[in-house]
């Protein structure tokens, strides 16, 4: 039975609480990470524990066990001015900001003619989420 600290191997879909799929791992290698160790969100460590090889099962992650809650100061307005000509902008799209250190995800909410309003929150913040989880493998 899986535990905190063992390293597995599983095959999930992942979707939200209106059935849209987000995430899936069809088609692809299984997901591998180490259970405990903060690879995952952690309502994905939780639903893992106690499976064992073999086993399936959905699990219901509250936003609160996923990505958090929507944060508002993580949602700004910037200069439309401040934007090169050149970057395509499209309410739902996403532009990589510059924090001095790493680039960070930001995804454009609004766009008038001198503002752009712009959302530095995960994409899946503030959302349900559901996993399908099949256990592949536990070492």
């Amino acid at each position: 039975m899986v535990k905190s600290g063992d390293t597995v191997q599983v095959h999930y879909k992942g979707t939200l609480s209106d059935g849209t799929v987000f995430d899936s791992s069809e088609g692809r290698q299984p997901l591998q990470f180490t259970v405990g160790s903060g690879m995952v969100i952690p309502g994905f460590d939780t639903g893992v524990t106690g499976m064992k090889i073999g086993d399936k099962k959905t699990v219901f992650i509250p936003a609160e066990e996923a990505y958090g809650p929507v944060k508002e100061e993580m949602i700004f307005t910037f200069n439309r001015l401040d934007i090169p000509d050149n970057i395509p902008l499209e309410v739902g799209g996403t532009l990589n900001m510059h924090n001095g250190h790493q680039a960070v995800p930001v995804i454009i909410r609004e766009i008038s003619a001198t503002k752009v309003k712009l959302d530095a929150n995960h994409e899946l913040a503030g959302k349900d989420l559901i996993f399908e989880i099949e256990l592949v493998s536990v070492k």
